[in-house]
């Protein structure tokens, strides 16, 4: 990548696009979904159920990915109901949705018990959050030609950042892994990293890019944004990668990295989170 920040700075920045992957099933939720999907076929399921809220990237992936590869869908929408153009694409792609209130909605595993046909049922929880999940991410890293000193990544449930950091030690790489967690007082993203099994030990979590919370934004980032897009060409979110980005810009004018050091942005798609924000993009 080229940005004036990088010249000035002296360090090399790449771009993983992994925004790429997919218009619909893109980044992190491809690589999450990629060995549930075997996983289903394995345990002979044809059902996808899944849970989240009423702009997720995830349940939208989930939604083409079952009608991409043969599988029924249905998800649990938290909240009060809304109609919103992410929800018209799930159903566009064949999902069928349930609205529930946030009490109903902590304990998923009862709202999946409930449905009339489990037996023909695949569980996947919010976010695709699971061990299943972590297998997809560890390929971030293993699909790597070079090696990097730091490794940046936006988190809300800790799954990306636990099959990076898993695949990192599986294959003997010193990188640091710097977690941005998403959401309000986002240290629990090591708790979650950790319940995957993650081992934690070139972590760093840097819970002070949140802006407020979970789909929180500040004039600062959306400038931000504005910014780099305008410059690079290279489309980026207020909800995960915009935050994720601005830390690492932010860092590089700490001077937290030495001149020379190579380092990864994963870009982890989620772009159609765009649409309940444009207006803040508005000139």
């Amino acid at each position: 990548m080229n940005h004036p920040l990088y010249d000035l700075k002296g360090v090399e920045v790449g771009f993983k696009r992994d925004d790429l992957i997919h218009p619909f099933i893109s980044g992190n939720k491809w690589r999450k979904l990629k060995y549930n999907l075997k996983k289903a076929q394995e345990t002979n399921k044809s059902h996808l159920v899944t849970f989240g809220g009423a702009w997720s990237n995830h349940i939208l992936a989930t939604a083409c990915a079952g009608a991409t590869f043969g599988y029924s869908t249905e998800a649990f929408i938290r909240g009060e109901i809304v109609d919103n153009p992410v929800l018209t694409l799930c159903q566009l792609f064949g999902m069928k949705l349930h609205f529930v209130s946030r009490e109903q909605y902590r304990d998923k595993h009862r709202l999946f018990a409930d449905l009339p046909d489990t037996d023909n049922a695949y569980f996947i929880d919010e976010g695709g959050w699971g061990i299943e999940a972590t297998k997809g991410c560890r390929e971030i890293i293993t699909e790597l030609s070079v090696t990097y000193s730091h490794i940046f990544c936006a988190a809300g449930t800790g799954t990306t950042a636990a099959g990076i950091a898993m695949a990192l030690s599986e294959n003997n790489l010193s990188s640091k892994l710097h977690v941005i967690p998403v959401l309000k007082d986002g240290s629990f993203i090591a708790d979650e990293m950790q319940k995957l099994c993650a081992p934690m030990g070139q972590t760093v979590l840097h819970t002070d890019y949140h802006f407020g919370g979970y789909a929180k934004t500040k004039s600062e980032l959306i400038d931000f944004i504005k910014d780099f897009v305008a410059k690079t060409g290279i489309l980026i979110e207020p909800t995960y990668t915009g935050k994720a980005l601005y830390a690492l810009h932010d860092l590089i004018k700490q001077d937290t990295f030495q001149s020379g050091e190579r380092i990864l942005f994963v870009h982890t798609g989620g772009l159609t989170g765009l649409l309940g924000m444009l207006d803040r993009f508005k000139m």
